[in-house]
């Protein structure tokens, strides 16, 4: 069998202003099983970079272990790439995107990656607010290691051999909220039309954009009794809005449900469109979105959508009033003041 993707492709593809196909943002061919939500998600992000025409060599993508975390592998072979240790995958995004602030980081992880093994990472990322979209591949179990319950699986769903979950589940959503994320969302592998322009506004928010993402696991958690299936997903899906974004400078129509539409505008003048629908829910408002969460899932529904946005945050570098160049440009010549500043800096201290 071979995983090299093949060569051809049809001649009339549209190309993005940049005059590139999407086939260019395409990696290697997955290895991950027929039917997984997490070659969804990949297939997302690559429309997404396609639509928002993106140079690849501007954008860095970094993951740590798991199934999702190969998933990197599959999408934009022309970026940059780390695929770092299990659980620490912020920690590496931190030390790139402080070194270098041009880039545009886009780390991938899992519910193991992220809800277990590296809680402690992810924790500290989202009180940092690094300018980074962090997506988190969710399907409640261990797919590396044949299916265990993961920290995210919910309790009461049955896996595969039949055993019923203890314990209650790490929602994720909820806890970036409460940690101070300003950009949370919520979507489904199998819903393109939502996770798609969600994936293009958190690669343009100024800060870290959160998005976690239902990815059904077909071959150990997709059975009967499974919160995590695509048919229990979409049997209780709770959609807060229809969702479109729209790039600066760059008109889209677009036909909404009747209903009210508020227009959050970003910090590089584009827009995020949402038309409301029935949930009870403000997106500028966090003590809103905590309360939609917790509604839904009172209610046995999973709640997707944008929950919440600050387009007005500072990211990490503007906290530590960091230079307007990337460091890992700075000469001798930048780095050092010269003898007559430091005496004048020491003559201070004494």
């Amino acid at each position: 069998m071979s995983y090299t993707r093949p060569k051809f492709r049809h001649p009339e593809l549209i190309k993005n202003k940049l005059g590139y196909t999407v086939d260019y943002y395409e990696g290697a061919l997955s290895t991950l099983c027929a039917g997984c939500g997490h070659d969804s998600i990949s297939a997302g992000i690559i429309q997404a970079c396609y639509e928002l025409s993106i140079e690849p060599h501007r954008l860095a993508k970094l993951s740590g272990i798991g199934c999702s975390s190969k998933s990197p592998a599959y999408v934009l072979s022309n970026s940059h790439g780390f695929n770092s240790v299990h659980g620490r995958m912020p920690s590496v995004a931190t030390g790139a995107n402080l070194a270098n602030k041009d880039l545009i980081y886009l780390g991938v992880s899992g519910d193991g990656d992220t809800a277990s093994i590296g809680m402690g990472q992810f924790v500290h990322v989202i009180r940092r607010n690094l300018n980074m979209l962090y997506i988190v591949m969710n399907n409640g179990c261990y797919g590396l290691t044949k299916g265990q319950d993961s920290a995210t699986a919910d309790q009461g769903s049955k896996n595969k051999t039949g055993n019923i979950n203890l314990f209650e589940a790490i929602d994720l959503a909820s806890l970036s909220l409460e940690l101070g994320a300003t950009f949370v969302a919520q979507s489904f592998s199998g819903d393109k039309t939502q996770l798609v322009p969600l994936i293009k506004a958190g690669l343009k928010h100024p800060g870290f954009a959160f998005i976690n993402v239902i990815s059904p696991c077909v071959t150990f958690n997709n059975n009967v009794g499974s919160t995590k299936s695509y048919d229990f997903v979409r049997e209780h899906i709770a959609a807060t809005s229809t969702i479109d974004f729209v790039p600066e400078m760059t008109e889209i129509t677009a036909k909404y449900d009747e209903g009210t539409t508020k227009k959050v505008k970003m910090h590089d003048g584009s827009f995020i469109s949402l038309n409301k629908l029935s949930q009870d829910w403000d997106p500028l408002d966090r003590l809103s979105a905590v309360t939609a969460i917790h509604n839904a899932r009172a209610k046995n529904e999973i709640l997707t959508g944008l929950l919440y946005v600050n387009p007005d945050c500072n990211d990490l570098h503007q906290m530590l009033r960091t230079c307007d160049k990337p460091l890992n440009t700075l000469l001798k010549s930048d780095l050092c003041p010269g003898a007559s500043m430091l005496n004048e800096i020491n003559a201070d201290l004494r």
